[in-house]
């Protein structure tokens, strides 16, 4: 091709069709190999010293809540409840058949017979024997015989009682009961599922009280133990948004070995938890001294975010294209920008214009170093 046009550059006059056909089509080449390329603003992420408010997301939780599990082997019989059934503290949830219980039971009372029949049998040799003593009949170690033979004998009635109340007992473990008032969560086996000692059957759990449970990232803990006043927002409705303080604050003294993260936990009290419902997701702001240090966050714009369903990305600039990565998002800094607290790092750049990135041709418009503010 260039052979081609060198040679029609070299003609003097009168140039062919040939040749001004071959100019059009390499100038319409060049035109549309600039067109392929879409340029998209880029910035620069960088660390920003922030203020002394720190938030994070927490989750709802309820204070008591308790996998209720089977302390007798058998089928379960019948499953009394399901998820969302209201339940008060006694009420039977779930029945076990209890056909070998109710076999020990009648064995018990069997044994209670017998032992009585002996014992009163002994009760009246003690008595005869006795009386026959005092008569001077038998002598002192037959009476000693007597009485040895009644006192066996009552403690055999002791011990076939206690077998009785155990074989009670054993029974009515086969009719699972609520531990308090509350709901049924969840339920972990139907009707005809072999429940044996230890295996959870459901999950019930206490209204009130709730607390908000939240997962700190190591490195921030100590600006969260450092906080002056800890908020947790209530109800996260536009226009309606409601920030709390809660009655008390805790933290689990470890961290998980995997997300390197260590737990806190607020309790709300009642009144400001009666809308709020387990595993509702909210925002827990700590707040600092405006003495302390200020911390560092990676920030950037509003415009670079892309929202799909439940996933929060941007666009990331690699070998002069862009990339989607997944982001986790933290507080809203408003005209600063939204905070990142996982998925990016300083001085990576992420395009500003989400939707043009999108394109298979896109590039940044330039360099990253240009395009930092």
């Amino acid at each position: 091709m260039n052979l081609i046009i060198s040679q029609c550059r070299g003609k003097k006059s009168g140039v062919g069709l040939a040749c001004g056909v071959l100019f059009a089509l390499t100038a319409l080449g060049s035109q549309s190999s600039i067109a392929q390329s879409i340029p998209v603003p880029v910035q620069v992420v960088q660390a920003q010293s922030s203020g002394a408010v720190y938030e994070l997301d927490g989750i709802i939780q309820p204070v008591k809540q308790s996998t209720v599990s089977a302390q007798a082997a058998g089928r379960v019989a019948s499953l009394l409840v399901k998820p969302g059934d209201k339940v008060h503290v006694g009420q039977i949830l779930a029945v076990i058949d209890d056909r070998e219980a109710a076999v020990g039971v009648q064995r018990s009372q069997a044994q209670i017979q017998q032992a009585d029949a002996e014992l009163r049998n002994a009760r009246a040799q003690v008595e005869r024997t006795r009386d026959l003593q005092r008569k001077g009949f038998v002598s002192q170690a037959a009476l000693d015989t007597a009485e040895a033979q009644f006192k066996g004998a009552a403690a055999s009635r002791d011990v076939a009682s206690a077998s009785a109340q155990q074989s009670s007992i054993a029974q009515g473990f086969t009719r699972v009961t609520a531990p308090y008032d509350g709901w049924v969560l969840q339920t972990h086996a139907e009707a005809g599922d072999l429940a044996v000692p230890g295996k959870p059957l459901m999950t019930v759990y206490a209204p009130l009280p709730l607390r908000a449970v939240v997962q700190v990232p190591a490195s921030r803990l100590p600006v969260v133990r450092a906080a002056i006043q800890t908020q947790v927002q209530v109800n996260a409705e536009p226009g309606a948004s409601s920030w709390v303080v809660p009655v008390a604050r805790s933290a689990v003294p470890s961290a998980d070995p995997v997300s390197q993260t260590g737990e806190w936990r607020l309790e709300l009290s009642s009144k400001d938890s009666g809308n709020l419902l387990p595993g509702q997701q909210v925002r827990v702001r700590f707040s600092l001294a405006q003495t302390s240090a200020a911390f560092s966050k990676l920030v950037v714009p509003q415009a670079a975010i892309v929202r799909r369903g439940e996933l929060t990305a941007v666009y990331v600039a690699t070998n002069g294209s862009f990339s989607l990565r997944a982001v986790r998002l933290g507080a809203d800094l408003g005209a600063r920008g939204v905070e990142v607290l996982a998925g990016l790092q300083s001085g990576e750049s992420v395009a500003l214009d989400p939707v043009r990135a999108g394109f298979a041709k896109a590039a940044p418009a330039t360099s990253p170093a240009s395009a930092s503010k």
